[in-house]
């Protein structure tokens, strides 16, 4: 007896930063099932054409948001035969992030997409809300010893914003001291030659942006922010 067809599919969980909140893009899906929910953008993997599912994951990541050159991780796998009204399926899972300037210069098509705050999800499809949440547990853990919240501060930035931005990420306060020692041992920012930013009263402060070599990838430190 020859075995079922497998389902195979990419899965892309894009975070931002709106209003102080980490919020995931959503799409309409345009087909059954659940025609007209908001779900993840995904697709299938194209055999004849995605070498990887990475390659697959990127090519979502262009067509269904505009977008290209984010920092991007694969997040897990999904699988199982009660996921997909379809069928035995699996899903290959990954998190994107991007900043809001980037945002506004390439992703017009999706600036005013269906965003949602992470923590406020409507009823989602297939295993998307697991999917979403196991993206947020990821972000939020790896924000303890990694830059990866500079990815979703545009640039460029004062040490002050990309504190807030660790601190929306995590939903706590940082100690302002313990968040630039933890900066420094990062060491995956670039001073601004000559970038200075008024703050009211205070003196201007210097402006940082991501090291090239840590644009698409992270720096991490063995150590957690609050060590």
């Amino acid at each position: 007896m020859p075995p079922e067809p497998l389902i195979c599919t990419v899965d892309l969980v894009l975070l931002t930063l709106q209003a102080g909140q980490l919020q995931v893009l959503l799409l309409k899906r345009d087909r059954e099932p659940f025609a007209g929910a908001l779900a993840l953008p995904g697709g299938y993997v194209h055999t004849g054409e995605d070498q990887s599912c990475e390659d697959a994951a990127l090519r979502v990541l262009q067509d269904k948001a505009g977008l290209q050159g984010l920092y991007l991780e694969q997040l897990a796998t999904f699988s199982g035969p009660g996921r997909d009204p379809r069928g035995w399926s699996v899903s290959v899972a990954y998190l994107a992030v991007v900043d809001a300037g980037t945002l506004d210069a390439q992703g017009a098509p999706v600036r005013a997409a269906h965003w949602r705050p992470v923590d406020r999800l409507p009823a989602l499809p297939f295993d998307h809300g697991r999917i979403i949440a196991t993206a947020v547990e990821r972000v939020r853990g790896k924000s303890l010893y990694s830059s990866l919240p500079a990815h979703l501060c545009p640039a460029p930035f004062t040490l002050p914003e990309l504190q807030a931005v660790y601190e929306a990420v995590l939903g706590e306060t940082v100690n302002h001291v313990s968040f630039r020692r933890k900066m420094g041992e990062l060491d995956c920012l670039d001073a601004v030659p000559g970038g200075k930013r008024a703050d009211g009263a205070h003196r201007p402060a210097q402006l940082y942006r991501l090291k090239q070599e840590f644009r698409q990838r992270l720096r991490l430190v063995g150590r957690g922010l609050k060590a």
